[in-house]
């Protein structure tokens, strides 16, 4: 059966229109999600383990009657490490390596200075103390999840982290497993869903409440993820994936049909789009769509997220090729043209930036370095991928010796009082003894 992805123009008139519509998706407001998971974490706070126990035996097809049977011990992940076979413990020591190098630079120090009369001023970085990461484990498992969440935050200096991860018929995955055991995860459940999130956020007798949530998964997930944040950070509020491929009709089309298959393939709602002012490319990679989808073991939920949500945009240069991506700011960027670099400067809004022909997305997900847990539907217009800084805390330091408290009481006590605040204006007044 014949795949025709949809079509968009960007010199027609009603484009943004059309674009808008395009990106659309069944997001968060839908009310039934929204009041299943309002009713879950509300059990969950009342309740404790046993709300929890409920909800996973109910979700997850389960018969377990004791909450410390959702708990996997720590030998058993070692087990999983040990048993992997040869190239897959290979991989993932690798990946974790490459992971951890390129989040070493983005860890942050303290700093201060000190001014002419001894004042000093600064800021204290300090970690989070204990983190919660979400596996999901609904349509595909995840390990790389489990390095790109974990890593950034014992780079950070975390020294708590509790994992949760959904089994659905009681089934795990051992990569997962041996993932937790390499990043040294201390606790970990096999709980997921609204009441994983309900769990974490809230605390119960068996489950540590933890003081940010991270990882993807799905609406409920997000939802929940959402609902809580407040009583804990989160670090995002993650939809679909998606992939935008800017190219200049030069890569292999087979290659680029492979690109927007990789975003496809995680659900029906991902959303890949290829934007090129080449036409005749274009309808090349369109034939290379439909002679590589039979091959593909995720065919069915690949073809549905292409016809629903995929996107062929043809612009008047490359150029506009930038611009048409900065109004998505999409998850993933491909620039897969001769010369990325000259483009590079006009992409504004990206959760990550893959640089020229050679460099597929598929890279970035598993070992490139970077964390592969980005921000999605839009929200890279003012939000970036997850990393050590989400982990960190920043405390300004002020400290100021009597002559300073003095000059600065008198800036302080006008604006205070412009503001009516007079208890701000006495409180600085008083360090002053000449104050009249």
């Amino acid at each position: 059966m014949t795949l025709l992805i949809k079509r968009l123009h960007s010199s027609d008139v009603n484009f943004r229109a059309q674009l808008r519509a395009a990106l659309a998706w069944e997001n968060l407001s839908h009310t039934n999600i929204a009041s299943r998971v309002q009713e879950i974490l509300a059990d969950v706070k009342k309740r404790g383990d046993e709300a929890v126990l409920h909800w996973t035996n109910t979700f997850d097809k389960l018969g377990i009657d004791n909450i410390a049977a959702l708990k996997i011990a720590p030998e058993r992940l070692q087990q999983s490490l040990r048993s992997l076979p040869v190239d897959q413990a290979t991989a993932l020591r690798k990946a974790a390596d490459r992971i951890r190098l390129f989040h070493e630079r983005q860890k942050q120090s303290s700093w201060h200075y000190t001014e002419a009369d001894g004042s000093s001023y600064g800021q204290q970085v300090t970690s989070i103390e204990r983190v919660g990461i979400y596996v999901p484990g609904g349509k595909a498992s995840y390990p790389s999840t489990v390095l790109m969440d974990a890593i950034p935050a014992r780079v950070a200096g975390v020294k708590e982290i509790i994992a949760t991860l959904p089994t659905p018929g009681g089934v795990v995955n051992e990569l997962v497993l041996a993932a937790l055991a390499l990043v040294e995860v201390d606790q970990v459940f096999t709980i997921g869903g609204a009441q994983a999130i309900a769990a974490l956020a809230y605390g119960t007798a068996t489950i540590p409440q933890v003081d940010k949530i991270v990882g993807p998964g799905n609406i409920y997930v997000a939802t929940a993820k959402r609902a809580v944040f407040g009583v804990v950070g989160i670090d995002m509020v993650a939809g679909p994936s998606e992939i935008l491929v800017i190219c200049d009709g030069k890569t292999n089309p087979d290659w680029i049909a492979m690109d927007l298959f990789s975003q496809a393939e995680h659900d029906e709602d991902a959303q890949s789009i290829l934007v090129c002012p080449d036409v005749a490319y274009i309808d090349q990679v369109q034939a290379s769509i439909n002679r590589l989808l039979p091959s593909m073991e995720r065919q069915d939920i690949i073809r549905i997220s292409l016809q629903n949500r995929g996107l062929m945009i043809v612009v008047d240069d490359l150029v506009a090729a930038t611009d048409v991506c900065n109004l998505i700011a999409p998850e993933h960027v491909e620039l897969s043209v001769a010369n990325p670099e000259v483009l590079l400067p006009l992409i504004k809004h990206a959760g990550a930036i893959f640089m020229g022909s050679h460099t597929s997305e598929a890279l970035g997900d598993y070992c490139a370095g970077p964390s592969h847990v980005l921000p999605t539907s839009g929200t890279a217009r003012f939000s970036s991928g997850l990393g050590v800084y989400d982990f960190q805390k920043r405390s300004s330091v002020i400290h100021c010796v009597p002559a300073t408290a003095k000059a600065l009481a008198q800036v302080s006590s006008v604006l205070a009082r412009a503001e009516g605040l007079t208890a701000h204006a006495r409180s600085a007044e008083l360090r002053d003894p000449d104050w009249k």
